[in-house]
């Protein structure tokens, strides 16, 4: 029960990665705003929590507009009084070849990858600060912002431009006592019914061939969102199944 009497809020929370974090962090005890662009997945989240026993609210929100976000972090201080932890999910996965890529892809993924997670973290941040004893902000990079993969250059470069964020949020957030963490989650199984298997060009460079599960992503943010988490800032865990240090892999 690390998180007893801490309020949460999660960005695309109504699905995937972000549903799976929010529901470790209910299940130990956080109460959780489930935050999601869809109404209705955000309140299936919400269902699926409070039938495990949990506490949790749903919020609809487009992290690309700060009106959304403001009024998200001031309704979980509204229901539960404080704000102790956020976690910045929603993003999007879509590829391109870099010849034919659109500006239109590129500002979309851009606005809610990189500039959602920004207006997150800062709305948040501001309300900690005022609260004055600190809190916990994880954003959900990728590996594909440590290194580069075809067809990836927005994606890849909105969640490069993440982990820069995160590292210059730990560095000016410190004083104030707040952490800021990533955790960069490689190949995970969010879609089963149409990922089919472990991609060969992934497979041949990870130790673990395998697709990571959501609850795995989870145990980590959950981790770096607990007040064990006390000595660890600007730091970017990558939970890959080993991909991102994978070197020669010839037996």
């Amino acid at each position: 029960m690390r998180f007893s009497n801490k309020n949460a809020m999660v960005t695309g929370a109504g699905h995937g990665i972000g549903q799976a974090i929010a529901a470790r962090l209910a299940d130990e005890n956080a109460r959780v705003l489930i935050c999601d662009i869809d109404g209705a997945r955000a309140g299936d989240a919400v269902a699926a929590i409070r039938a495990a026993g949990g506490t949790a609210e749903a919020c609809v929100m487009d992290v690309r507009n700060r009106d959304d976000v403001a009024a998200g972090v001031g309704r979980l201080v509204e229901l539960w009084g404080r704000i102790d932890i956020q976690v910045s999910c929603a993003g999007i996965m879509d590829r391109a070849p870099f010849l034919e890529m659109s500006d239109e892809l590129w500002h979309r993924i851009f606005d809610t990858n990189l500039h959602g997670a920004f207006l997150c973290g800062q709305i948040t941040a501001r309300a900690m600060v005022a609260q004055g004893d600190g809190g916990r902000i994880v954003n959900v990079a990728s590996n594909s912002g440590i290194f580069g993969g075809r067809g990836r250059a927005a994606y890849g470069a909105s969640k490069a431009g993440l982990i820069n964020l995160t590292q210059t949020m730990a560095i000016e957030l410190a004083e104030h006592a707040i952490l800021v963490n990533a955790v960069a989650p490689g190949p995970t199984l969010t879609q089963p019914e149409i990922q089919g298997d472990l991609m060969a060009s992934a497979a041949s460079r990870m130790p673990l061939k395998r697709y990571g599960r959501p609850a795995e992503i989870a145990a980590v943010a959950a981790f770096l969102a607990s007040d064990e988490c006390s000595f660890t800032t600007g730091h970017v865990y990558a939970a890959d199944g080993g991909f991102t240090i994978a070197g020669v892999m010839e037996g």
